[in-house]
């Protein structure tokens, strides 16, 4: 390198012996580097156009340009302000400008596209101010109010949680992607874009932790295991020795308690409703709206009225007038809508955290143990609410007919001349027609409930689509055009799939949340929703193959 900039820029750029670099984090194990600059000359990027693809070049400059500046002098210049006074009626006022010039380069010259036009590159970092003395009149030829918003600090993603993690000398470059990913997992946190929003979980969890086991989750604490483990992993501490002081305490001429004596001393303090529980306010009659995470997730409370918080709901979106319009959707719980007929049974009309649905009878209270204990027959039949049905309107007869689906359209015969029903159903992705074992997606504006057989063989005439259940989005007729994407520069549309409303940008496809309203997207919205799809790369092939059972001994 020196011998390079020597040569390209002059030893004027030169230090005087090479410069060296210490990380700021003591003990630390350094990223695992898969690109160390080596070798006697340092080709040129200019000179590998014709050797390697645009990225790899791309890759290649950025290394070139960082190794060689890191190697040459520091830039020097100078930064003024000057600050203006002018008589006003409520006093005198000053605006004030900043100002620098660059008068050595130094290590900037390394980031200089093309040396040739280095001078004019440099000239426009530098922002020039008049050269005015103290007490000198000046004439104001415009004025031009300029607001400004502050704003909120932005969510942090990935990359600031890694630097939060580096500043406090917690977790290392091998271990920051396991972090991330175990607090994805463990539904900590859910990623919107590039964000990281914290769940309900989260805060119930740390607000416990922070309580009544500060000191375990204290960032000096953390950061102090990491040396630990570090001295460990060199030889210089026994890990026996240490897991021992850490869970039974003492040690080298301490009564500190351990790990055990410490959760034993707070294991009955502990009331799980109120650690679990994150107050909101009042409502008018003065009772308490909180959210309370609860085994199967949060949901809200007030009184006696219950209902679940929708998935992916941030909890600083959460606010004390959608608590209460929640509850007044869902609060009451279960709505009676009248009694089956055929079975005696009563038809509800409940409000889930996948959104309303329809059940017939009551949970028996062996399904009421979970999913995993629970039995077939125990579970009552549920129907989530077709388009256009809501919560405070719904039928009875709308009810039955949708627990009654699949619904037979009429009889048709196929291709190979035989009679097939044709069933109309609401299923995972959508109501959707079969016939014998072709299947089609209902379109916007019918139901199973309403879709006749006249429309259904006009679907099956038509080549089954692709995709998403309803051809390529360029061949698709948009809902909504949205507007441009400053990312592939087309026009984002708003269509519906057979997965249900969905965004594209003509490159790749995202679908709207459970509780997001079509109608009412914005392009922005549209712009994060694609964003955070592509941020999770393709999808993942389930594999079709079955464990093997273990073999009996």
């Amino acid at each position: 390198a020196r011998t390079l900039i020597g040569r390209e820029f002059g030893a004027q750029y030169l230090p005087d012996a090479p410069r060296q670099y210490q990380t700021k984090v003591r003990n630390a194990q350094e990223a695992h580097e898969a690109i160390r600059p080596a070798g006697s000359e340092f080709v040129h990027p200019s000179a590998l156009a014709a050797d390697m693809g645009a990225d790899e070049r791309a890759v290649y400059d950025l290394i070139w340009r960082r190794t060689v500046a890191s190697q040459m002098k520091d830039a020097s210049g100078q930064r003024t302000t000057m600050t203006l006074g002018m008589p006003s009626t409520r006093g005198q006022a000053k605006f004030s400008a900043t100002g620098k010039t660059i008068e050595f380069p130094g290590y900037r010259l390394a980031y200089v596209e093309d040396m040739e036009d280095a001078d004019s590159e440099l000239a426009e970092a530098e922002r020039v101010l008049p050269n005015l003395k103290q007490g000198q009149q000046t004439q104001a030829r415009e004025l031009k109010p300029a607001g400004h918003t502050t704003q909120p600090p932005g969510r942090i993603t990935e990359a600031g949680l890694i630097k939060e993690l580096e500043a406090r000398g917690i977790g290392r470059p091998s271990t920051y992607a396991a972090i991330i990913e175990t607090i994805v997992r463990r539904e900590y946190v859910f990623k919107r874009a590039t964000a990281l929003v914290p769940t309900f979980t989260a805060f119930a969890v740390v607000d416990l932790l922070a309580q009544y086991l500060g000191w375990l989750v204290d960032y000096q604490f953390t950061a102090k295991m990491e040396d630990d483990l570090d001295e460990i992993s060199n030889g210089k501490a026994k890990r026996l020795d240490y897991l021992n002081r850490f869970f039974l305490g003492g040690g080298a001429g301490s009564a500190q308690p351990g790990l055990r004596d410490r959760v034993a001393g707070v294991d009955g303090d502990i009331d799980p409703r109120k650690i679990c529980s994150l107050p909101l306010g009042t409502n008018e009659a003065g009772e308490l709206v909180e959210v309370r995470v609860g085994r199967y997730g949060p949901f809200l409370s007030c009184g006696d009225k219950r209902t679940s918080v929708p998935d992916e709901t941030p909890p600083d979106e959460m606010t004390l007038g959608k608590a209460l319009e929640l509850l007044k959707k869902g609060g009451d719980g279960p709505k009676v809508l009248g009694v089956d007929p055929a079975t005696g049974l009563s038809v509800f009309v409940k409000v889930g955290r996948f959104g309303p649905y329809f059940q017939l009878g009551e949970m028996k209270e062996g399904a009421k143990k979970g999913k995993s204990k629970a039995k077939k027959e125990d579970k009552p039949k549920m129907a989530s609410l077709l388009a256009g049905m809501e919560p405070e309107t719904v039928t009875l007869e709308q009810a039955l007919a949708t627990l009654a689906l699949p619904r037979t359209v009429g009889i048709q015969k196929t291709a190979e001349d035989k009679e097939e029903p044709v069933l109309a159903a609401n299923g995972r992705f959508g109501p959707y027609l079969k016939w014998g074992k072709d299947t089609r997606s209902i379109p916007a504006g019918h139901t199973p409930l309403t879709v006749d057989l006249g429309l259904a063989m006009q679907l099956f005439a038509q080549p089954k689509a692709g995709g998403r259940g309803r051809g390529a989005p360029s061949a698709q007729k948009a809902r909504r055009e949205l507007g441009e994407s400053p990312v592939t520069q087309k026009v984002v549309k708003l269509l519906d799939g057979r997965y249900g409303p969905y965004v594209t940008d003509g490159v790749g496809n995202a679908s709207l949340n459970k509780d997001e309203n079509p109608d009412e997207l914005t392009l922005v919205r549209a712009l994060e929703l694609l964003a955070a799809r592509a941020a999770k790369g393709p999808a993942k092939k389930k594999s079709s193959r079955r464990p093997r059972k273990a073999a009996s001994s």
